[in-house]
């Protein structure tokens, strides 16, 4: 069993729980309609995860993507009875954008229906796919405010090409969409670097750099008493996934460094303390004063 680090949680892990072929970098090639001509990996993927975890009795919150809770029933019970946060990942892994404010709705209640029905729990985060709460897509803040979600984490305060907000608050704050409705914001892991925020949260980047930079990040915020938030996807401890045929770049982006990703985890794990979301709400709440107007263009 791995060590534990003494002391009271200071960071938030968290898991987008999807299949490799839900990436949105694959849906050119491998759309809805051809998701089940693809073999299934989460079973022995969340295995492998719930054991590691179990390694060094470590909790996290667990995004659930709602098709795998149609599909892998079984997936979903495993994971909340380990102790772990049940939260929603929305339907059908379909971004905000694309899907417009009345599907958004439909899929984002019945992800989270079902996954209430499964764990008898109420399901209180909500992270869209692919980070898709951008400044255009601000009326989703209204609509998880009025399914009753306590917060979200589907913000990244950066400059990419599929996402981000980069004037957004790189700590906790409350979102407030075009309706006035607000929820608690948890954007993932960054540090301020040459004017910029620099992605720490995980995924791709979390594969891609050394751990030192991680290390060194969580460090960072937890001397300015600020909990940080981790996300990895289940799909990134197993190399043996099978290969999509995409580009140079999505393929990249997808596979680089998947055998090294539960040894980076491993030295973060045994040196910072991590707790789910839950257990941290009412900290969170306290420190984040600030109140954040998606709906509002950033300013020249």
């Amino acid at each position: 069993m791995g060590d534990t680090p003494a002391g009271p949680p200071r960071h938030m892990l968290s898991f987008d729980v999807e299949e490799y072929f839900h990436a949105e970098a694959f849906r050119q090639v491998i759309g809805p309609t051809r998701w089940d001509q693809w073999p299934s990996r989460i079973g022995g993927q969340i295995d492998v995860l719930l054991a590691l975890l179990a390694d060094y009795d470590v909790r996290a919150t667990f995004f659930v993507l709602g098709h795998l809770a149609d599909t892998h029933p079984d997936v979903v019970r495993r994971i909340a009875a380990a102790g772990h946060e049940i939260a929603c990942h929305g339907q059908s892994h379909e971004m905000i954008a694309r899907l417009g404010p009345k599907a958004f709705r439909t899929d984002t209640q019945t992800a989270k229906a079902r996954l209430e029905a499964l764990t008898g729990q109420p399901v209180l985060g909500y992270r869209a796919a692919t980070f898709g709460l951008m400044r255009p897509t601000a009326w989703a803040i209204d609509i998880l405010a009025d399914l009753g979600f306590a917060y979200d984490s589907s913000v990244q305060p950066i400059r990419h090409d599929r996402y981000g907000v980069p004037d957004a608050p790189a700590t906790a704050h409350y979102a407030a969409g075009p309706g006035g409705s607000v929820i608690l914001e948890i954007p993932p892991m960054t540090r301020r670097l040459a004017g910029r925020n620099i992605p720490l949260g995980g995924g791709g980047y979390f594969r891609l750099l050394p751990s030192v930079f991680f290390d060194g990040a969580l460090r960072w915020w937890a001397r300015r008493g600020q909990p940080a938030m981790l996300y990895l996807h289940p799909w990134e401890f197993d190399a043996d996934q099978p290969v999509v045929p995409v580009g140079a770049l999505n393929r990249f982006r997808h596979r680089v460094n998947l055998a090294r990703t539960a040894g980076k985890l491993k030295t973060l794990l045994a040196t910072h303390r991590f707790a789910p979301v839950r257990d941290l709400l009412d900290q969170l709440r306290a420190s984040a004063p600030t109140r954040f107007e998606y709906a509002t263009p950033p300013s020249a």
